[in-house]
């Protein structure tokens, strides 16, 4: 009980140090905005393993934080190439696809009002399908490498992205418009110059939506098929193997993944979009 004793103290002693960073004059500051999660995420880490090996939880059913660290630090070479089949080929390629394709959709649409009220509408309900639905029918039709993986990836992020890059195209008000055709501004001008800049934000809304959906989808899509390699397929087959620490390995590369994606998303938004209201006064 020695190890649940010294989480439960810890917890408290961040939780305390947590709460005096927060109302601190610091507290604007970049280090205490990123210390503050860091030092909460520690502290989960700390009691997971208080609690799993003061109560004595089998690693069946969860292992400690510091067995999963050993299986990581000695399956590096598997994890490694995991990643690459499932983010790299299937998530990284799935989502520039179907980035460029929703955005080229949206663009070809917006001078339509027939294909708006026709295709809008389709993409609510395809949005809506159940994953576990689409892979395995896709699946069936590209093979069981990377390129079915990608294709349920293009899927799951075309319509977020679609909508949010139509109804920012929306943005922008009649005067707007009209100040253009006073300079005689052609429609690719005023697309370029005015309509685009102005759906920026929505655009990038839909890119960060998009940068968790490409990565459950390439993982989910090779429980359903895959090469002896990938995410989905090791965790399925450690689930399936009692390995359990290495299903929580797989998880923890898939998060720092998932994390470093929207990251880097948001850090390019932030630079792109630095004029946006939401963005003054942050830095």
């Amino acid at each position: 009980m020695s190890w649940l004793i010294f989480a439960l103290v810890f917890w408290i002693g961040a939780w305390m140090l947590n709460t005096w960073l927060a109302n601190s004059a610091w507290r604007g500051s970049v280090v205490v905005r990123v210390l503050i999660p860091v030092l909460f995420g520690v502290t989960l880490i700390v009691l997971w393993e208080g609690i799993v090996r003061g109560f004595g939880v089998s690693p069946v059913i969860l292992p400690a934080p510091s067995t999963v660290a050993q299986t990581f630090a000695a399956s590096t070479d598997i994890l490694w190439e995991d990643f690459r089949q499932t983010v790299l080929k299937g998530a990284l390629s799935g989502f520039v696809i179907g980035v460029l394709a929703a955005f080229a959709t949206a663009i070809v649409i917006d001078r339509s009002a027939f294909l708006t009220r026709g295709l809008l509408p389709i993409g609510n309900f395809v949005a809506a399908l159940p994953i576990v639905g689409i892979a395995p029918i896709l699946v069936s039709w590209f093979g069981f490498d990377w390129h079915s993986k990608a294709a349920v990836v293009v899927v799951m992020v075309f319509f977020p992205i679609l909508v949010n890059t139509v109804q920012g195209l929306r943005e922008t008000d009649a005067m707007q418009r009209d100040l253009m055709r006073t300079y005689a501004a052609s429609y690719f001008d005023t697309l370029l110059k005015l309509r685009l800049p102005a759906a920026l934000p929505f655009v990038f809304n839909g890119l960060k939506i998009a940068t968790t959906l490409a990565l459950i989808g390439a993982i989910v899509a090779e429980y359903f098929g895959s090469p002896t390699r990938g995410m989905g397929f090791r965790i399925s087959t450690g689930v399936g193997s009692l390995s359990i620490d290495l299903v929580w390995a797989e998880i923890a590369v898939a998060a720092l993944a998932g994390t470093a994606f929207y990251g880097l998303v948001a850090w390019v938004e932030k630079r792109v979009t630095f004029w946006h209201p939401s963005h003054r006064g942050h830095g």
